[in-house]
């Protein structure tokens, strides 16, 4: 083979790696904690 077949065979395996290689991604999810809107009840309770 030539050397520019090669070459873009190499580039394309090099390609091919770096792109399935960050497949693992780390997910975080922020949990808030939910208050309650106080009610209105009248004067007195």
């Amino acid at each position: 083979m030539s050397k520019s077949i090669k070459f873009l065979a190499l580039v394309g395996f090099v390609a091919t790696v770096a792109a399935c290689g960050n497949g693992r991604q780390e997910e975080f999810v922020v949990v808030e904690p939910i208050s309650v809107e106080p009610t209105y009840t009248g004067k007195y309770k």
